[in-house]
Order: structure tokens, then C-alpha cells, then sequence
């Protein structure tokens, strides 16, 4: 079967475009005038943060030399474009200042790794698919929130890939095709994620690129999460029930759905697995409170977490060796989404050494003011929506767009955390479709889904998504005291 024009579209590893993006914007810095806002530190709702004052923007002269191409050459009252030694270490000083982000990513990573390898999460699906096999509409629902709730709170979706197969078996025993059966899992995961309550990789990192106070804002954002997954849920129901009325409705009509081949491991729920859940749920409740009680940042939640990895080696009586080379793989898997923050910082780097961040603000805001803050706010949706099919890393991609639209929404009177969450929206929405999304893609392979077919199935979910979003945003715009609920 020939391949479609989208299954043979090639995009460039994500490190490759954000190094052209900062190569590309350090060009800029010798095309686009440089200026600044003045900034000052504010008290917000008991955080200190570092705003910029509207009104203040102040054009500032190049200073143009030859020495300047190669090395900084810089002139007092003056802004100097990036030079080849500014790009070249653009990246690692990006690294340097996203240092707490990057690790705090790994260590979630290595943790989830070894919660993992407790067989505690395949333990509890298994259990629930025994004591529920018949209930098949209950079943679907308990399953799709207790993995939206692992995606909105812990940011969890490539630990759900070895879990496709377990899935299909479940909607081809319940009568269903295997759309059905990733849907369960996959668009589930990517709701929970994109409705992040506590997401440590998206709204933690843009709340704190934002300085904001992290997970002050979670009745508003589960309010959100039940909203939208009640939509999903009934979304997927409701072609589940059409094709186990009339097979001849599935997307794949003509797929046998035979799961013979697949041989997947039967682990019995023990009272080890059902300590680990619990310790795991009250330590994690703990640490929420933790960071607005006590003030805790990344490295106090970090710890926090190993303190999680710790118990559930205890409790599972998981060899030590086994558990260090679980925390390493949980880790390396984690990699690309550490990495590419301090990539993406890069891009903030040169911006600033050319003094041109300001510039792109006030563009910006001098566009976006003619609109209603509603409008802008919408257009914030759309603009992630679109970024994420470069940047498919909610870490990332917050890297690369809070430090411009944090700063903007100072300017355009609308609240910062109305911008981390047109972001977290826009960024986690459209990981069910974009061809760029290495977990989509893992798991259409797995589950034998074409992906122009998975489209049809998902495009108007995706667009009710985003419908429901834009609702959502536009309600934070006229009542901002929703945040601090």
C-alpha cells in the first residue's frame, strides 16, 4: 500500500530545528531593532516576580563592527547583534540557566521508571479488567480517567506505549476494533496531559519560566480536566458503540483484528502493589502541599520523588541493582524532554544578547492590542497549537514560548497564567494528531493503525478539543479571579 503524503513527510530531529531556530534568530538580531522595556520586581499574590512595565519601550542603537560577527564587541547605550561565539555557546549557557528544569525532568523520569518496574500500573489495569470484564461501558470509563489523572498529574505518556497491546486485548474481548482500543489508552493519556492539573513537564516548567507559584491554580485546571474528559469519554463511547452494533462502522472495517500473536505478561495485584499506589498517592499529595505551604522549588519536589522511587523499592522489595538500572532507563527516556529545554533556552539566549526580545514583545502587543484580550488570548491557542508541530515537547515548547508570552501578557492586561494555559492546551491537544509526536507514532505502530486512518477517527475530536479550550481560555480572560480559586 503506498504511503501518504504525510506518512512520507520527513521532519528533523528536534534538536536539529531548534539549533537552526537559534541560528536563525541570532540572524535576526542583525535585521530587527533592539530595545527594552523597564523592569521591576512585583509582589503577586505572594510571589515575587520580575514584570515589565508597559509603556516603557525604548529603541536602543546597534553597535555594527566586524569584531562583533566573530566575538562580543559591545559599546555602553548601545546593542550589540549576537556574534559567532554568542550562537556557538548559546546552547550550553541555555543549559546553565534551565539547569533545574533539566534535572528535575530526569528525576521524574527515573522515578516513573521505577514505579514501573514494580509492575504496580499493569497490576492495578489487570485487576480492574477482572473484577469489571463485563461492565464494558464502566470498565472504559474507570480506565480512561485513571489514565487521564496519571497524565494530568504526573505528566505520564511514553510509560502507557508498553501498555497498547494489554489494550487491544481488552477491546477485542469487549467486542470492539482497535481504534477503540488506543483510544482507551492513548487519547486518554494525551487529555490528562494537555488538562494539566500538576503535569511536572508542562504547567510545573511554564508556571516557573513564568515565575509563577507552581500548582496554585489546580481547581480551576481539574475543573477543566473533568470538562473535557467527560467530552472524550463520551466521544469514544459513542464510536464504540457503533461499531459493536455494526462492525461494518469501524475505521477499519476490513482489519480481522487478529491479537493471537501477542503475549502479554500476567502480573497478580499484591498487597506490595496496592502500598506502593497508596504511598506513592500521599507522598505525591504531599508534595503539592508542600510547594504552597512551604515553598518548595524543583530540587525540594525532586526529593520528594526519589523519596517515592525509595518506598516502592522497599515496599516492592526490588532488588537495589534492578531498581538503579529501572531509575536509568526511566531516565534515558527522558533524555530528548531534558535536553531540548536547554535547547529551546538557547534561542531565549540570543534573543536577549541581541536585545530584541523586547522588540518581538512590543510587535506583538501592538498588533494584538487593536484586538479584544479575549482575541488575543485565542490567537495564543492557535500560535502553541501550531509551534507544537515543530517543538512535540511540552518542556520544550514552554522553554522556547513563555519567556516571549509571559511578558506579553503583562502587556496585554491579561494574566500570566491564562498564557501557561493557552499553552498547556495548545501544546498537549494536538499530540493526538501531529505525525511529530514520537509517542503517537509508537503507538499507532504497535496497535497496527494507519495514521491518515487514526485522523479520521481523531480530527473532530481534536477540533471539539480545541472548541472546548477556546471556551475555557476566553472564560479566565473575562473572570481572571478563576485562578485564584
Amino acid at each position: 500500500m503506498a504511503k501518504s503524503f504525510l506518512e512520507r513527510v520527513k521532519i528533523p530531529h528536534v534538536f536539529v530545528l531548534l539549533t537552526a531556530m537559534v541560528l536563525f534568530c541570532s540572524i535576526l538580531t542583525y535585521l530587527i531593532p533592539s530595545g527594552e522595556y523597564q523592569r521591576e520586581k512585583k509582589n503577586i499574590q505572594g510571589t515575587e516576580r520580575t514584570v515589565i512595565l508597559p509603556g516603557t519601550y525604548e529603541k536602543h542603537t546597534k553597535h555594527l563592527t566586524l569584531k562583533g560577527v566573530f566575538i562580543p564587541d559591545s559599546e555602553d547605550g548601545k546593542a550589540s547583534p549576537v556574534s559567532l561565539e554568542q550562537f556557538l555557546s548559546a546552547i550550553p549557557r541555555g543549559m546553565e540557566q534551565s539547569a533545574d528544569i533539566i534535572f528535575f525532568i530526569f528525576i521524574i523520569g527515573g522515578v516513573l521508571g521505577v514505579l514501573q518496574r514494580t509492575g504496580m500500573v499493569i497490576a492495578v489495569i489487570q485487576k480492574l479488567l477482572a473484577l469489571l470484564g463485563e461492565r464494558t461501558i464502566l470498565l472504559t470509563v474507570i480506565l480512561m480517567v485513571l489514565i487521564a489523572i496519571g497524565g494530568s498529574t504526573l505528566g505520564m505518556g511514553e510509560e502507557f506505549i508498553p501498555l497498547v497491546p494489554l489494550f487491544l486485548i481488552i477491546s477485542k474481548e469487549m467486542g470492539y476494533d482497535r481504534i477503540f482500543g488506543l483510544a482507551i489508552v492513548m487519547v486518554a493519556a494525551d487529555v490528562g496531559f494537555a488538562a494539566a492539573t500538576t503535569n511536572p513537564f508542562t504547567v510545573n516548567v511554564a508556571q516557573g519560566i513564568a515565575e509563577l507559584t507552581i500548582n496554585g491554580t489546580v481547581p480551576f485546571r481539574v475543573l477543566f480536566l473533568a470538562a473535557i474528559l467527560t467530552m472524550t469519554i463520551f466521544y469514544v463511547l459513542r464510536y464504540g458503540a457503533k461499531v459493536k452494533k455494526d462492525p461494518s462502522k469501524s475505521l477499519m472495517k476490513d482489519d480481522d483484528f487478529e491479537i493471537s500473536h501477542i503475549d502479554f505478561e500476567k502480573i497478580e495485584l499484591t498487597n506490595a502493589h496496592i502500598f506502593t499506589l497508596v504511598s506513592s498517592i500521599l507522598i505525591f499529595i504531599a508534595i503539592l502541599w508542600s510547594v504552597n505551604s512551604l515553598g518548595w522549588w524543583m530540587a525540594e519536589m525532586s526529593g520528594g520523588f526519589i523519596l517515592m522511587a525509595i518506598i516502592a523499592v522497599v515496599v516492592s522489595k526490588l532488588p537495589v541493582d534492578e531498581a538503579v538500572k529501572a531509575f536509568i532507563k526511566g531516565m534515558e527516556e527522558m533524555v530528548v524532554a531534558a535536553m531540548v529545554v536547554g535547547f529551546a533556552r538557547g534561542i531565549q539566549v540570543v534573543l536577549n544578547d541581541g536585545q530584541i526580545l523586547d522588540t518581538l514583545i512590543f510587535s506583538a502587543a501592538s498588533i494584538l492590542k487593536n484586538f479584544p484580550n479575549y482575541i488575543a488570548a485565542e490567537g495564543m491557542l492557535l500560535f502553541q497549537t501550531t509551534l507544537n508541530f515543530l517543538i512535540p515537547s511540552g518542556s520544550g515548547q514552554a522553554a522556547v514560548t513563555m519567556p516571549l508570552m509571559a511578558p506579553l501578557s503583562d502587556v496585554l492586561g491579561i494574566s500570566r497564567q491564562t498564557a501557561v494555559f493557552a499553552f498547556t492546551c495548545g501544546d498537549g491537544f494536538s499530540n493526538t494528531i501531529i505525525p511529530t509526536s514520537g509517542v503517537l507514532m509508537a503507538m499507532l505502530s504497535l496497535a497496527g493503525i494507519p495514521y491518515t486512518t487514526w485522523l479520521r477517527f481523531m480530527v473532530p475530536l481534536f477540533l471539539r478539543l480545541l472548541l472546548m479550550s477556546a471556551v475555557f481560555l476566553a472564560i479566565t480572560v473575562f473572570f481572571p479571579s478563576v485562578w485564584t480559586w
